[in-house]
């Protein structure tokens, strides 16, 4: 068949879209696994922005001694920046990192369907979305999974892979190999808003900024009591902060619609502070500031 997925043997070239700090991970993380990667943005500066920017990271792990300049000149070349999806036409799995918009998300996904060769798969590193309803906006619904990536991407040992109620067994075998080339542990969990791990993460994070909210703790003692009193690697509220407090927001708003649930009703304070652009270390204030990067 035409359509018929491509095997674990066959995934030569990842084609990345989105060149941010998720897509850049994962396009690091594929050149570091073996394979060629296609790195696209909204543009072919910002891909190239992107590729400057795992360059960077990877400067750092030379001069740590964790890698070999010889090491990272092989990694970096096999990421190739590119102008637009047209360029995915020679890659044999996509994998999708941009703003968590499900119109953007819907909007890319029916370019790729046109764009990509018959038989590429399809994945979206969306966190909460519906993988069904993305796969729905596609002319190969049962190519298309979920491949959610943990940030930072290399340093992250988890895949949490979703199907869609179209996807193909084999294409959820083949997504699995990948991540599992990568590296990565992965986990399947079902297409519920939120899946596994933001389904019980995001909640906490957002009970943690209600807290603050309250006024029960102050931000410094609720991260420590959460690190000391449950060993939790950082507090949630600086997790908060990495992850970026839009990207917080926009979780639980689609766990809030999805389930129904007040439980799951975003913090006034979470959404006080997006509305003022203290999304956190990206934007040099969120709970913390971050002055250095702004």
């Amino acid at each position: 068949m035409s359509d018929q997925a491509f095997s674990l043997d066959e995934v030569k070239v990842i084609g990345v879209l989105g060149a941010g700090q998720m897509g850049g991970g994962i396009a690091q993380t594929a050149a570091q696994s073996g394979f060629h990667v296609l790195l696209a943005d909204a543009s072919l500066a910002h891909a190239e922005g992107g590729k400057a920017k795992i360059q960077k990271g990877l400067s750092k792990l030379v001069e740590k001694g964790k890698l070999t300049q010889a090491q990272v000149s092989e990694i970096l070349e096999k990421i190739q920046p590119v102008a637009d999806l047209s360029a995915f036409s020679k890659a044999q799995l996509v994998v999708e990192a941009v703003t968590e918009k499900k119109d953007l998300k819907f909007k890319l996904f029916k370019e790729l369907s046109e764009k990509c060769g018959p038989r590429t798969l399809l994945a979206t590193n969306t966190s909460s979305i519906s993988i069904t309803e993305i796969a729905a906006q596609t002319a190969r619904p049962h190519l298309v999974a979920g491949m959610h990536f943990m940030n930072p991407v290399p340093v992250m040992k988890l895949v949490e892979g979703i199907k869609a109620i179209q996807t193909d067994p084999a294409v959820f075998k083949t997504i699995r190999g990948v991540a599992e080339k990568m590296g990565k542990t992965f986990v399947e969990a079902r297409d519920i808003p939120g899946f596994a791990v933001n389904r019980i993460l995001m909640p906490m994070i957002n009970e943690a900024v209600q807290a603050l909210y309250e006024g029960i703790a102050s931000v410094e003692d609720i991260d420590t009591a959460m690190k000391l009193g449950t060993n939790q690697p950082m507090g949630p509220l600086t997790l908060a902060d990495f992850i970026g407090l839009d990207t917080c927001l926009s979780i639980m708003e689609v766990l809030h619609e999805g389930l129904g649930d007040s439980k799951y009703r975003p913090s006034p304070l979470l959404r006080q502070y997006v509305l003022a652009g203290w999304l956190g270390k990206k934007s040099g204030r969120g709970f913390y500031k971050y002055e250095e990067n702004r």
